[in-house]
């Protein structure tokens, strides 16, 4: 019983930790918007998430109860040591994505993580399959395009509503407006991400035989979930901020309004059913319909390429460290603290890695560095119009669109036998010279 206690106590601590990281790698999801276009300073957006993030984690219990008895079989033969190792497959891959500045799923590396323990230490009884499809995969295939719709119809809707009032009349308005909607999202990302951290501690407090099966989380763990979490917030994730705020779209105060108010919905409505779905799919399916819904906003393809990329790897890929850890801690104590080992050496060299290139609350909206335009990018680029400094044609030319106006001081070529006719040389050489 002593060494189930002390590993229990090492769980519980590297649940924590999880929902730590859960915590700055999220932050983007309820402020990156909000951040991006200035309607809070940085600092003040992260610290208002971080209250509104542990006020979350008081609210509901239903997410706790799918991840402590609806996706494990908590009867199985489920060990402290099976859940500690999906922890770490958990927290490797949260932290690789935040270094890469991918605002990938945590609640999938959480669900990924304890799937390929399951699997390596009981067996496929172990997990509920139906459970899995039912509340974590069609949830993560159907919430982004539920909430990108939303978003898209939103932004499409405000922008007629004010079709007829100046952007600086509105404005003000709308970045009110985005401060209560990123409120509202962050509410949502405590109910709904901070459960998942209770689950897994009820689960390893079930297996330990601390608790009863199928019990609700003690309030020492809601509290202690909701303080990490909030804690993991308030330093910010300012990597995924970035990558969520500039790397995706170019967001004006209506469409974050807009994004924001649509993945607040999708989350709540989700957590209420009890379905663990990832927020950071929301939000970030949310931002990409803003950028559709908005006339002339164009989708940076490219970076949203790659983060669908890590969408899909993060299952298999939090699933495959986690099985590696479970096998080495099957062995014994030698092996839980082999693998403790490894996860704290794998943790310290990311963030080391991170050093080279700090991002923080001072250079946060600078924006990503430039990169190759995606072929759907180019697409949208060659069929939209071009600005009307560039489209405006030479005297008697015919319009070019996409072709550049001729540096100052370099002669415009005359487009056909009718240009100089119609055009004394004086003027055309004068007007040359005036652009």
């Amino acid at each position: 019983m002593e060494h189930i206690t002390l590993l229990i106590g090492i769980v519980i601590v590297t649940a924590l930790v999880f929902d730590f990281t859960n915590g700055f790698h999220d932050t983007a999801n309820a402020m990156a918007t909000t951040i991006s276009t200035g309607a809070l300073r940085p600092k003040t957006a992260v610290a208002m998430s971080a209250v509104l993030n542990l006020v979350g984690a008081f609210l509901s219990v239903e997410v706790a109860k799918t991840i402590s008895g609806g996706i494990i079989d908590e009867g199985a033969g489920i060990r402290p040591e099976v859940i500690f190792a999906g922890l770490v497959g958990a927290i490797v891959w949260n932290l690789l994505t935040w270094l890469a500045g991918l605002p990938s799923s945590s609640s999938h590396a959480l669900f990924g993580g304890l799937i390929g323990a399951t699997l390596v230490s009981v067996g496929t009884h172990g997990v509920h399959g139906e459970a899995v499809v039912m509340k974590v995969l069609i949830p993560a295939v159907a919430a982004p395009f539920v909430a990108g719709l939303a978003a898209m119809a939103a932004t499409r809707l405000t922008y007629r509503l004010t079709r007829d009032r100046a952007e600086a009349d509105t404005a003000k308005g709308y970045r009110a407006g985005q401060i209560a909607s990123a409120a509202l999202v962050s509410l949502a990302h405590g109910t709904n991400d901070a459960q998942k951290t209770m689950g897994v501690i009820t689960l390893a407090l079930i297996t330990g035989g601390v608790v009863a099966p199928h019990a609700d989380p003690p309030l020492w763990v809601i509290a202690s979930a909701g303080l990490a979490i909030a804690l993991g917030t308030y330093l910010g994730g300012w990597r995924i901020i970035r990558t969520m705020g500039k790397g995706i779209t170019d967001i004006q105060p209506p469409q974050g309004f807009a994004a924001q108010t649509g993945a607040a919905a999708t989350i709540l409505a989700s957590s209420h059913l009890g379905f663990a779905l990832s927020t950071t799919q929301v939000c970030s399916g949310a931002v990409m319909g803003s950028g559709l819904g908005r006339k002339g906003g164009v989708v940076r393809w490219s970076t949203a390429g790659r983060m669908v990329a890590a969408w899909g790897l993060t299952l298999p890929a939090a699933g495959l460290v986690a099985a590696g850890a479970a096998f080495l801690a099957g062995q014994g104590d030698w092996g839980v603290a082999a693998v403790a080992v490894l996860a704290l050496a794998v943790c310290g060299a990311i963030w080391f890695a991170s050093r080279r290139k700090p991002i923080d609350h001072t250079n946060v909206n600078e924006g990503p560095a430039a990169e190759p335009a995606g072929v759907v990018t180019t697409a949208l680029r060659t069929v939209s119009p071009p600005p009307a400094r560039q489209s405006a044609p030479a005297d008697g030319a015919p319009e070019t669109a996409g072709v550049p106006v001729p540096d100052a001081g370099v002669p415009a070529q005359p487009a056909g036998p009718d240009a100089a006719a119609s055009t004394p040389a004086p003027r055309r050489k004068a007007a040359t010279v005036t652009r």
